[in-house]
């Protein structure tokens, strides 16, 4: 046990540290929405750090690694390019402002307490299948992936597509100009108001199973990640603060929510 626990506080350390440089980036173009592309890049460290660690010689670790790295570069990219080309995220400036007139914080004290020293240990207990299941999997580089691992790889590949998809037909609808003010309603966001979500969701419980085929303990160790996870996404940061502003900005988005499941994809509900 004293083993994975040097790895992940070596890991917490250099996660830290990272964190740090970026708050003075963003200090320095007054912006912090990047982070949102490297809470994704972030697990690719994670990962990669406790396979520096612990060895990648065995499957279960080879496949954690591997998911990790497709899922948070394809993410990071998309995350990255998507700021770039829309500039800084209103909902940070919202949080941020609030925190300054509400506490008398300055602006980078603001953005690094509520943003980047907050998504640190939240990033990092996401990522906690990944890093525990590397550690894990070395103690046992023989050991063949089980029936429950070849179902984890699966969801996980599935909500890495799922998601890609989601997003690749986001980005279409957002560039065509006569979609302004409108709602998406066809592929995915036909059956979940959230591809997207659904699909992080689906690709961290795929990664959870992957780690918990190798034991008990290692499940028991690292589930509090996709359930955590999980609870962001639909109870917390995730889906319940973006539907409060699309309600405001999209005048048929209360339709869309009537007929159209909120999270898990399902044929919508037809107008009786």
């Amino acid at each position: 046990m004293s083993d994975v626990l040097t790895m992940l506080g070596v890991n917490f350390a250099g996660l830290i540290g990272v964190i740090l440089i970026l708050w003075a980036i963003a200090v320095r173009i007054r912006d912090v929405s990047f982070i949102d592309a490297f809470w994704a890049f972030g697990m690719v460290l994670l990962a990669c750090a406790s396979a520096r660690q612990a060895g990648i010689a065995a499957p279960h670790g080879q496949w954690l690694l591997g998911l990790t790295t497709l899922w948070g570069l394809r993410l990071a990219i998309h995350l990255f390019l998507r700021w770039r080309a829309a500039g800084e995220d209103p909902r940070y400036q919202k949080i941020l402002g609030g925190v300054m007139k509400q506490r008398g914080w300055s602006w980078a004290l603001s953005a690094l307490i509520m943003v980047f020293l907050m998504q640190a240990p939240l990033l990092f207990l996401t990522c906690l299948p990944a890093q525990i299941g590397i550690w894990a999997s070395a103690a046992d580089p023989a050991s063949a992936v089980g029936i429950l691992g070849w179902i984890g790889i699966a969801a996980a590949l599935t909500g890495i597509a799922f998601e890609t998809i989601g997003d690749a037909q986001l980005h279409a609808f957002r560039k065509n100009s006569a979609n302004k003010g409108k709602v998406l309603d066809t592929g995915l966001w036909h059956y979940t108001r959230h591809p997207n979500y659904f699909g992080d969701t689906l690709t961290w419980w795929g990664i959870w199973l992957v780690a918990a085929d190798i034991g008990i303990g290692v499940a028991l160790a690292s589930v509090i990640g996709p359930i955590f996870l999980t609870f962001t996404l639909t109870r917390w940061s995730g889906k319940a603060l973006l539907e409060k502003g699309l309600h405001k900005s999209r005048p048929g988005y209360a339709d869309y929510v009537q007929r159209t499941s909120g999270f898990f994809p399902w044929p919508p509900k037809t107008k009786a």
